[in-house]
């Protein structure tokens, strides 16, 4: 079974990790089977599996039942939780909905966005035995705050503050931090300056691993794909080749490559 302490050691060695979103048991199974390390049970369930136009509609409850499914079918796999929007808005209800997370669902870890205001709930989840994935640069659950969905930390006071988020979470207990939608150069600059694992999603080939929407690899998503992923289903003839060659991108540095960054 894969631990925090594989994933870290991973990135002390420079080998490259590889994560996707998994929501169900079948799904579950080829991509522990193909090879990816994380499994991330996000909440982009919201959009890719129930047609929603954000994630922001998303329970906990819905998030603890595809995790379920997920440990059911990927059983030795690192598998991280989505924490949904509102159920981390204080620190004391964050210590209550992680707990039930990793009881319920028997998590490895819960992701939650935000940078220096979720530093007080970081160290009470940390003190507590729950591992957090932080998630820094664009957030989903914030995209009505934000204006949309735009590349972040463009401006040089941005990418200051998102570096200093960045420190001081992991200062806070944080164990890995995924960065969306950032300049590739910000992104290894963050990389370079923590030693925790850092997963990119549109933000370069210089982070620790990279992580994808699973749905959005296969293009079975409904509607434009985002530039920072890639159709690994061309010419590949099965799902499970098309996950190997994701695998085999990412290890080997070739994914992402320039088109796919910011």
């Amino acid at each position: 079974m894969t631990t925090i302490h594989d994933l870290k050691k991973k990135k002390q060695s420079g080998e490259k990790l590889t994560c996707l979103t998994a929501y169900d048991a079948s799904f579950a199974h080829m991509l522990h089977e193909a090879g990816v390390e994380i499994l991330l049970v996000g909440d982009s369930l919201g959009m890719v599996l129930q047609g929603q136009e954000t994630t922001l509609p998303v329970t906990l409850n819905e998030m603890i039942y595809h995790a379920n499914a997920v440990k059911r079918g990927a059983p030795n796999a690192f598998i991280v939780v989505d924490l949904p929007f509102i159920s981390y808005a204080s620190p004391e209800l964050a210590l209550k909905n992680a707990g039930k997370v990793m009881k319920s669902a028997s998590a490895n870890m819960v992701k939650l966005e935000g940078g220096t205001a979720m530093l007080e709930t970081v160290a009470l989840l940390s003190s507590r035995g729950i591992p957090v994935c932080a998630h820094l640069g664009l957030l989903p659950q914030s995209v009505h705050k934000t204006g949309g969905y735009r590349v972040q930390g463009k401006t040089e006071d941005a990418a200051n503050q998102l570096l200093e988020d960045a420190i001081a979470l992991e200062k806070a207990g944080a164990d890995m931090l995924v960065l969306e939608c950032v300049p590739a150069g910000l992104a290894k600059r963050v990389t370079e300056s923590v030693e925790m694992p850092v997963i990119g999603i549109g933000a370069g080939v210089d982070c620790d691993g990279q992580v994808l929407v699973l749905y959005d690899m296969l293009a079975i998503t409904k509607g434009k794909r985002p530039k920072f992923s890639k159709d690994f289903m061309q010419g590949q003839s099965n799902i499970v080749d098309a996950i190997k060659s994701y695998v085999s991108a990412v290890k080997k540095a070739e994914f992402p490559a320039i088109e796919h960054s910011f």
